[in-house]
């Protein structure tokens, strides 16, 4: 099930990208077209309507960083500034570094409980209404987006769908660590689906770069106690 979630989670993240970067490159291939002075082809080009496209690209770009945000913190991609904490003991390390999880846990719960009720206040419950064929009374129907016409609380959606998987992401990482003491860490140069050995090896546990707090498994530069390399 949680391969599944993964996958799933890389695949929106993938085809929002791909599809937002596809849709630039066709307004900027429109718009260069258009103003060249070819008969028949400009008049035609002028005559489509793309104006849309950067609507969409910026509703696809937000749910792509909502996504994003939430694999960062299952991969450990997101860097923070842990000069003190990776000084301290072993004991204390690990203490701060559960409560900065589970701080991280409650804001995004907090966010998504919020966005959740401005989502259902924004047009959802219409829309829900309208699905079950109830009477909508005094529930509003909610605005659209000026281009597109898409309802807005579909585009807001993003933000408690994200918030959401983050706060998922950020107690299933605290639940590892408190079983391994260890806390994921992204290497950057490793590249999905190349299996040939890179020609520098690079220890991605042993970065004393103070951007990542050291978990409690794995030995860093200088540390000679304790861990596993």
């Amino acid at each position: 099930m949680m391969k599944i979630l993964d996958r799933l989670e890389e695949w929106i993240i993938t085809l929002l990208m791909g599809g937002a970067t596809a849709i630039i490159f066709f307004a900027v291939v429109h718009r260069y077209l258009a103003g060249l002075s070819i008969p028949g082809l400009q008049d035609w080009l002028l005559s489509l309507n793309v104006s849309w496209t950067q609507e969409l690209c910026i509703i696809m770009f937000v749910w792509m960083a909502k996504f994003g945000a939430a694999y960062g913190v299952r991969t450990g991609i997101h860097v923070g500034v842990d000069v003190l904490i990776n000084r301290l003991s072993d004991g204390s390390r690990a203490k701060f570094i559960l409560f900065g999880l589970l701080a991280g846990a409650l804001f995004t719960a907090v966010v998504a409980t919020l966005g959740a009720h401005f989502v259902w206040e924004n047009g959802a419950h219409y829309a829900f209404l309208s699905l079950t064929g109830a009477e909508f009374g005094d529930v509003p129907e909610g605005p659209t987006t000026p281009d597109l016409e898409w309802p807005t609380w579909i585009v807001y959606s993003a933000i408690p769908l994200g918030s959401s998987l983050m706060c998922f992401r950020f107690l299933q990482v605290a639940w590892s660590f408190l079983r391994t003491g260890e806390l994921p860490h992204h290497d950057h140069g490793h590249v999905d689906g190349l299996d040939e050995a890179l020609p520098v090896d690079v220890d991605v546990y042993g970065m004393d770069d103070n951007l990542h707090m050291h978990d409690l498994k794995h030995r860093q530069v200088g540390d000679k106690k304790g861990g596993q390399q």
